[in-house]
């Protein structure tokens, strides 16, 4: 049964990759402001939103305002009390993921980055009952969906969490074994390695999030990678 759920996560990475050319550009503006900085997430947030409606802005440019907007909220929730409880609100509802620069083992093995994801890949979470699911669709069919909860750590602006539960095309439900779903993740390249390790040292997979508004998402994984979502669903 296992092997049908691999072939089903086999994704051609090389197929949506984008060969680094050009460092990142992640200044940050001298001053530091509150306004200052307001000003500089709104134009990561331009930048981001752009990207996520029509997949055509250039990844180099997606890439720093996402580093760039990760310091910005770093500072920004040091002074900002409610930051992390409005997060996790604006959380709820189902994510597709639209942007990715893959874990850092992706990119050091294909010397490379993932940029603009090319399949529907479906994040979905309910604030209220701490559940997430994580799907692979073609239209409105969900090739494969996992199930799980979640726990928010508000400092860090941290979810860990964890799949028990796996459906196949929406026909044929499968109990997992406690990391199971890490290994299926990391075997097709869709999840990091680094969650395996996680598990097997006792701890979950987890997103250290930036931001979560009425349009876009964004977060690091436990992988190292940065990614972004567009919001499709409350």
């Amino acid at each position: 049964m296992y092997s049908l759920i691999y072939l089903l996560f086999l994704v051609p990475v090389r197929s949506f990759i984008q060969v680094r050319t050009t460092p990142f550009s992640t200044q940050l503006p001298a001053t530091t402001s509150i306004d200052h900085y307001s000003e500089e997430i709104s134009k990561c947030l331009s930048v981001l939103n752009s990207a996520a409606n029509t997949k055509t802005t250039d990844p180099e440019l997606v890439c720093s305002s996402l580093e760039s907007l990760e310091k910005l909220m770093r500072t920004e929730s040091r002074t900002n009390d409610f930051h992390a409880a409005e997060l996790l609100a604006n959380l709820s509802g189902s994510w597709r993921l639209i942007f990715t620069t893959g874990t850092k083992e992706t990119e050091a093995k294909l010397g490379a980055k993932v940029n603009y994801f090319p399949i529907k890949a479906v994040q979905s979470f309910d604030s209220t009952t701490s559940k997430i699911s994580n799907s692979i669709m073609i239209g409105d069919l969900a090739l494969i969906k996992f199930f799980g909860e979640f726990k928010f750590l508000p400092k860090p602006r941290k979810i860990e969490f964890d799949f028990d539960q796996i459906r196949l095309l929406d026909l044929l439900t499968i109990d997992l074994p406690k990391g199971k779903a890490a290994e299926l993740g990391s075997a097709s390249g869709l999840g990091s390695k680094n969650n395996v390790n996680l598990v097997k040292k006792k701890s979950k997979p987890f997103f250290n999030w930036i931001s979560a508004d009425k349009t876009i998402a964004t977060a690091r994984g436990g992988g190292g990678g940065l990614a972004l979502w567009k919001r499709i669903g409350a």
